[in-house]
Parts: structure tokens; sequence; C-alpha cells
């Protein structure tokens, strides 16, 4: 499984754990059901972006530049 798929599986979990504890605390049941829902939409998208921009760093210097023809 690539760096991606592992980052955005423990974000989920992460945001599992969140809503988990904001509902034990009783937090959940003033808000409502459509802002909670909301609100984990918007928390999944900003984890699929960190997960995005940090796979897609590259390293430039490829197998060409190390190689030295003589």
């Amino acid at each position: 499984m690539k760096w991606t798929g592992i980052y955005l599986i423990g974000y989920v979990i992460l945001v599992a754990g969140l809503v988990a504890a904001l509902w034990k605390m009783g937090i959940l049941a003033s808000i409502g059901v459509a802002w909670t829902l909301i609100g984990v939409v918007i928390a999944i998208g900003i984890g699929i972006m960190l997960a995005v921009s940090s796979s897609g760093k590259r390293n430039n210097q490829g197998r060409f530049n190390n190689q030295r023809r003589f």
C-alpha cells in the first residue's frame, strides 16, 4: 500500500476518534446531525488534500544525473 493510502487511513481513524469523543461528551447532540456530517466531510477533504500534497514530492536527481559516461 502506498504512503498516501496509509496516511489517509490514519487520518480517517483520527477523525472517527474525534467524532466519538465529541459524541461521548454530548457536544454532538447540541450541534445536530447536519453540521456534524458537514464537519466530517470537510475534515476528510482536508485529509485527502494533505495526503496528496505530501505524496507529490519527488527526488529530481534521477538515475540519469548520477550516471557518468566517459
